[in-house]
């Protein structure tokens, strides 16, 4: 059997004093595709030709801010320590769910402020989100981050993967379980459906696309941080993001069968929304 490994560098290249690294790459890829391809989709349900686009240079920053603060928060007294790294998030140490949550909020700020129904800009969104993180997954594939506990190259090898990954999942000469790929592939899996049933028609009401997406990202994200070495721990009790899943979980639903029953949205999502406001 092969033992030899060749782990990716996860340096891309480098010019002068300046070092790229793949990490930053990929993420940056995905955040592309996602905003092109929510512009498109924004235009189609009548949000204006620039509005997803203009809605993202706030919302990008300030995400990335908030997934940086999320991860700091939780892992202070190293930070306080070494306040040096603080700005290092090349070195990663990002969290999904802070950038979603600053994202979250300034959606919500930007959406009232140019008076366009949040609902809807969510929806837009939520697919291709779903995607950028499912791509971006493979920045921390490229850092060696974000794996689960000890295997054996076998129990790679049983799993059908490609010899790069089996190699670049082999850290100091021990292997470990692939749980960025788990996630990506879990969120590729939830793109395809989300679209699916998007573009259904007469099935989901404007929310509903959004709250679809808190839902199935939130129930892989549950069982695959059980299996992360690299969590973060509020005590030694409980995971983070575990713990947030859950909630989000549980309350997606919550919010689903509340606004069905007692407060049902009229309009479905490909209905739209046009420029004056008013429902197609």
């Amino acid at each position: 059997m092969e033992t030899i490994v060749g782990t990716i560098d996860r340096v891309a290249f480098s010019f002068g004093p300046f070092t790229v690294y793949w990490y930053g790459i990929i993420i940056g890829a995905a955040m592309l595709l996602a905003i092109s391809l929510a512009s498109k989709e924004g235009t189609k349900r009548g949000l204006g030709e620039d509005t997803v686009t203009d809605m993202t240079m706030w919302a990008i920053p300030i995400g990335l801010i908030g997934a940086r603060i999320y991860y700091i928060l939780f892992e202070w007294q190293y930070y306080l320590q070494n306040p040096g790294e603080i700005v290092q998030i090349w070195n990663g140490g990002i969290a999904i769910y802070g950038g979603l949550i600053a994202g979250g909020f300034t959606v919500y700020w930007y959406t009232k402020k140019k008076r366009i129904p949040v609902a809807l800009m969510l929806d837009v969104l939520a697919p291709y989100v779903l995607l950028a993180q499912s791509i971006g997954r493979w920045g921390n594939f490229t850092n060696q981050e974000a794996h689960g506990g000890e295997v054996t190259r076998t129990f790679l090898e049983n799993l059908y993967l490609p010899k790069f990954v089996i190699d670049q999942m082999q850290i100091n000469g021990v292997y470990y379980q692939p749980t960025f790929l788990y996630e990506s592939l879990w969120s590729l899996l939830g793109f395809g459906v989300i679209i699916a049933l998007r573009n259904r028609k007469g099935l989901l009401r404007q929310g509903e696309v959004a709250l679809s997406y808190i839902i199935w990202y939130s129930a892989g994200r549950f069982f695959i941080e059980g299996l992360r070495t690299d969590s973060l721990w509020i005590g030694d009790f409980l995971r983070v993001s575990q713990g947030l899943s859950l909630l989000l979980f549980v309350g997606a639903i919550g919010i689903w069968i509340y606004r069905r029953r007692d407060y049902p949205p009229k309009t479905y999502y490909l209905e739209g929304w046009n420029l004056k406001g008013e429902r197609d």
